[in-house]
């Protein structure tokens, strides 16, 4: 069984419109901003560009990393997540988070196969 957040982080992220994520445990990479969604207590986020040298493709060459929560830097590992249950509901999950006029282009984006196969879970390592 995976390890979880304390519930805590979970509010905290949940809370937050914008957190800190910061890919690869050896990487040169900065704390840049993704928009995340908890779902049952587990955190997930997409990927909007998936650019060669982005979040998206580090985790992939290393799923060790950090979230930058508040004033905490929290490690982490990153899972894909391909079982569309869990995907229809970071969707949904989504849609509540990010109602603004601005922010709907991007709730739909994020609804297209592409993006939809950037779903990534964050779990404490």
């Amino acid at each position: 069984m995976s390890r979880r957040f304390s519930r805590t982080v979970v509010a905290a992220i949940d809370q937050s419109k914008i957190l800190g994520i910061r890919a690869g445990a050896r990487s040169d990479h900065r704390f840049i901003g993704i928009w995340p969604v908890v779902v049952d207590g587990r955190v997930f986020a997409r990927s909007w560009k998936q650019a060669a040298g982005g979040w998206y493709r580090a985790f992939l060459d290393d799923p060790l990393g950090a979230l930058q929560v508040g004033e905490r830097q929290i490690r982490v590992r990153v899972m894909r997540m391909r079982h569309a249950r869990i995907r229809d509901a970071v969707e949904r999950a989504y849609a509540v988070k990010y109602p603004t006029p601005g922010s709907v282009k991007y709730v739909r984006g994020f609804r297209t196969v592409r993006r939809r196969e950037t779903t990534m879970e964050f779990v404490p390592r």
